[in-house]
């Protein structure tokens, strides 16, 4: 295993065309959830990734599992809840802006992972583990449940945390997500917050001043996600610009930063410095903004042709 994520994953519907939910009578049913979107993407780059997360035992929950375990992941330590449900949640098309998002999701199985939900002897067996900011805000044993993953992991020392902050002011308030997150930020080897992200969790403004943030507070490695301009990283050491890619037809945004993130832990586990291993990551984000859905548009290994000749960088 090189790839544990966990948190909620939930039944999408999407409309077939552009206007107010209330009006709109056909949807396409698919699946969402930043952890499983980054797992799913990892695994067609080729990884072995795990993705553990709790399920009602209904007919949506079955389908979640099985798309994900499809998608080669391994489902092992998904659990189903007999006496709750499987969230789901509704995109609201609008023509040339973001789709609006309507959530259905409290008290769902999922907010009722705990940390006994994490079996140990799985969990150590990967080389990163990748967090979300979601996760603790869908419910405080969900919160204790990414503690107890961010303790374990520091316990060994094989193992790294990729932290996505993924604010969503739906499910807190913004100081309550300031607060949270920018404790669990600092226990981690690797954050990568949008450049808005870092501006509520740090106050700085600029990319080099947001990554100096994290980085004074213990962070191996930052890397700001600045949309079409590309991303900022910034270690101790060594600090660049990576531009993005031109997409010409941006048919949805929402799983652009899961791809991302995806590209930079593909990258970094194949050995590249940190300059390729982000710009694979604008790279597979780029892929995911041509096509509705969170993670159909992510590609194969085998569709981006990488260069070859990669050096690899002892660490």
């Amino acid at each position: 295993m090189e790839v544990i994520t966990l948190g909620e994953s939930m039944v999408l519907f999407t409309p077939e065309s552009v206007g107010p939910l209330r009006h709109e009578q056909r949807f396409c049913k698919t699946i969402g959830g930043a952890e499983s979107n980054v797992a799913i993407a990892l695994s067609r780059l080729g990884h072995k990734v795990g993705w553990i997360s709790k399920l009602g035992n209904d007919e949506f929950g079955l389908y979640i599992r099985n798309l994900i375990r499809g998608e080669g992941v391994d489902t092992s330590l998904v659990e189903f809840e007999d006496k709750l449900s499987t969230s789901v949640f509704f995109k609201e098309r609008i023509l040339n802006k973001d789709p609006n998002i309507y959530y259905y999701r409290r008290n769902s199985a999922a907010s009722t992972m705990n940390p006994n939900n994490i079996d140990v002897s799985y969990y150590n067996r990967a080389k990163y583990i990748h967090l979300t900011g979601i996760t603790p805000a869908i419910s405080s044993s969900c919160k204790d449940t990414l503690l107890e993953a961010i303790k374990l992991t520091k316990k060994n020392r094989n193992q790294k945390i990729v932290f996505d902050p993924n604010i969503r002011l739906k499910l807190w308030s913004e100081d309550e997500a300031k607060e949270v997150l920018g404790d669990i930020a600092k226990d981690c080897d690797i954050v990568m917050p949008g450049i808005e992200e870092g501006i509520i969790m740090t106050g700085e403004r600029k990319p080099e001043q947001i990554a100096q943030y994290f980085l004074d507070r213990g962070t191996e490695l930052v890397v700001v996600k600045l949309g079409n301009k590309g991303a900022y990283f910034a270690t101790q050491d060594v600090t660049d610009y990576v531009p993005g890619y031109e997409v010409k037809n941006i048919v949805d945004s929402v799983g652009a930063g899961d791809g991302f993130a995806a590209g930079l832990i593909s990258g970094l586990l194949r050995g590249w410095d940190y300059y390729k291993s982000v710009q694979l990551g604008n790279k597979i984000g780029a892929y995911a903004l041509s096509v509705d859905g969170d993670y159909e548009g992510y590609p194969y290994w085998e569709e981006i042709n990488p260069d070859r000749h990669y050096k690899k960088v002892q660490r």
